[in-house]
């Protein structure tokens, strides 16, 4: 990985709403004190049950964030994109990574010391109450996608999670989900087979619902997924 160092954390902050709200020196010290190193997709910043000595502020790519099962697969509990923060609650926690990271497309990462994190909590209100605020969305975040995995069916679940990489990550000009996932990785998304991600895609696009160039999706009828997301069909 090759090592380099931004200009200034300023600017980033134009995609992460959370450093906002630090202050211009507090901003000159976050700038002199990470470290960013760009990564390539396959790279692994960290695995689970490791210990994380800071947390990571994603400057551009996209980064999975999956647990290992006993039988090895993946099940993939988030994606994180440009401006967003990671690592931040085993942090908080002081507990180890619940989570591995690995790079989805390739980009950079900057890494903030846990020591200097936790003081701009302690001496940056605002700060802290954003850090909370993020917690608790999140916590959200997993608490609906346990309900879901309770209560709707894999077709359902399917129609959901590309409506949210959409929302999440937009389209590119020709109309495209922004994010190129294996068919591995989107099962490990929806908690499900391979083989059962596969066939649905196929009738989704049977359907008119999506359009499929290898790893490349199109969502062709957001009402129609809508529809079945939320069991209406």
């Amino acid at each position: 990985m090759d090592y380099y160092k931004l200009n200034t954390c300023e600017s980033c902050f134009v995609n992460n709403d959370l450093f906002k709200k630090i202050t211009k020196d507090q901003a000159d010290i976050l700038s002199y004190i990470k470290n960013c190193n760009t990564y390539k997709k396959g790279d692994t910043i960290y695995t689970e049950g490791s210990r994380i000595s800071g947390i990571y502020c994603l400057n551009k790519g996209i980064i999975k964030h999956y647990k290992t099962g006993n039988d090895g697969k993946e099940q993939i509990i988030r994606f994180s994109k440009t401006g967003d923060i990671f690592g931040y609650r085993s942090v908080l926690a002081g507990e180890p990574a619940c989570t591995t990271a690995k790079v989805v497309e390739d980009g950079s990462v900057c890494f903030i010391p846990a020591a200097h994190f936790l003081k701009l909590i302690k001496e940056n209100s605002d700060f802290a109450v954003s850090v909370m605020k993020l917690s608790c969305k999140e916590l959200g975040d997993a608490n609906q996608y346990i309900l879901d995995i309770a209560q709707k069916n894999v077709k359902e679940r399917l129609a959901e999670i590309l409506l949210l990489l959409n929302d999440n990550f937009g389209t590119d000009n020709n109309g495209n989900l922004n994010i190129f996932l294996t068919r591995e990785e989107l099962a490990g998304l929806v908690g499900t087979a391979t083989e059962s991600v596969i066939r649905l895609l196929s009738e989704f696009k049977k359907n008119k619902l999506i359009k499929l160039d290898k790893r490349k999706i199109k969502l062709l009828d957001i009402k129609k997924l809508k529809h079945i997301s939320q069991s209406y069909y």
